[in-house]
């Protein structure tokens, strides 16, 4: 059975987060074409996982450059990176994978990226070839849906952007197929506007949900 992990960095929570009304919007429509797929959820502000601190940097270069055994690992550094193994491990078994969050400040919000470091794992996620880098994540799809409060798609501050550029070139470093970012913006902007942009992106969801939910091509 194909498997789908819906990911989501937004401490509002679906009452209140616009990106997560049209996150369910989304996923609501790829249910309805794929009914075969399962489709599981992760909070990210309510999901325990290893952060990037100083046991797992140590660990991780004991064990990929020093010549260390998980077995001389200290303690504390042995317990976090077999949980960033766990984590990694648990990730690589979906088919698709949906993120959902909002633009702060020029970027997603801390936690996204606390948790893809996790998935960075040489030789279980990725590999290092003699053209470079590898991704083994193939086969698997993902898209980003985001939202932002200020205009930036078509105009200057499109550059500025840096949480959804980052998602994207993290996860085709995997291996990935990544679909186009779902965005829907100027909500700040337009206070009295935000039913309608916010229907606006539900509509574009749907749409982009039923290109999603096209069966993955074996190759």
């Amino acid at each position: 059975m194909k498997k789908l992990l819906y990911v989501t960095a937004n401490p509002k929570g679906l009452e209140k987060s616009k990106g997560l009304k049209i996150g369910e919007a989304f996923l609501e429509v790829f249910q309805a074409e794929r009914p075969d797929v399962e489709i599981n959820r992760i909070d990210l502000f309510a999901f325990e996982f290893p952060q990037m601190d100083a046991d797992l940097v140590s660990a991780r270069g004991k064990l990929a450059g020093y010549g260390y055994t998980l077995d001389q690992l200290l303690d504390s550094e042995k317990e976090k990176i077999l949980k960033m193994h766990a984590l990694a491990d648990e990730f690589i078994t979906y088919d698709y994978y949906v993120f959902v969050s909002p633009m702060w400040n020029l970027n997603s919000p801390a936690i996204l990226k606390a948790y893809i470091d996790n998935l960075f794992i040489s030789g279980k996620t990725f590999v290092h070839t003699a053209n470079g880098p590898k991704g083994l994540l193939s086969n698997k799809k993902a898209i980003h849906i985001q939202t932002r409060g200020g205009q930036y798609t078509g105009t200057p501050l499109q550059e500025l952007e840096s949480g959804d550029r980052y998602l994207k070139i993290a996860l085709r470093f995997l291996g990935m197929e990544v679909s186009d970012t779902l965005v829907a913006e100027g909500f700040d902007l337009n206070p009295q506007r935000v039913p309608e942009l916010l229907e606006q992106g539900k509509r574009y969801a749907r749409i982009a949900a039923k290109e999603f939910a096209k069966e993955l091509v074996q190759v």
